[in-house]
């Protein structure tokens, strides 16, 4: 069993159930030096400092118990994954429904937008018109979609929430 796959395993009983899940687990530094050791959680009403800092005592703990590394000294971040991390699991767009959030397609295509809905394969995402240029110019690529558009999972690469600060 690899680090990762370890530490997945001893992270369960620190998730009281399913509130809390994992959204990353990083291990660096394993050919030398300090370990580092960085645990992403969230939950659907979001984490705290003292709920990221209980689990994270709690697990630096036990990986000394069980030597993890070997005797080799490692530092143990326990954090939320923070606005600059791509949602990655359904429920974590659905705690930002209402968000304005930019989808990057497998394709390339980029569509900025109000996440409206998510469903078990899809989200809804209402992008508004683009404003045309005064100008005329020469139309020679595709228009961008606009309103409510159904975005399959499997066709996306990576989806973050943009901050706003209108």
């Amino acid at each position: 069993m690899d680090d990762i796959a370890r530490i997945t395993e001893l992270l369960q009983p620190y998730l009281n159930g399913d509130q809390f899940f994992i959204v990353d687990i990083h291990v660096a530094g394993r050919q030398g030096g300090r370990i580092k050791v960085t645990v992403l959680l969230d939950s659907d009403e979001g984490i705290t400092i003292d709920e990221c800092a209980s689990v994270s005592r709690r697990l630096g703990a036990q990986l000394d118990e069980i030597d993890l590394f070997s005797g080799a000294p490692f530092t143990l971040e326990v954090s939320s994954p923070g606005i600059d991390f791509p949602l990655q699991f359904r429920r974590q767009y659905l705690k930002n429904v209402g968000r304005q959030v930019a989808v990057t397609l497998k394709d390339g295509q980029v569509l900025h937008g109000q996440l409206e809905s998510v469903g078990d394969d899809h989200i809804v995402v209402d992008i508004p018109p683009v404003k045309k240029p005064k100008k005329k110019a020469v139309e020679t690529i595709a228009p961008e979609p606009t309103g409510l558009q159904t975005l399959r999972f499997n066709d996306i690469q990576k989806t973050n929430v943009e901050v706003s600060f209108k």
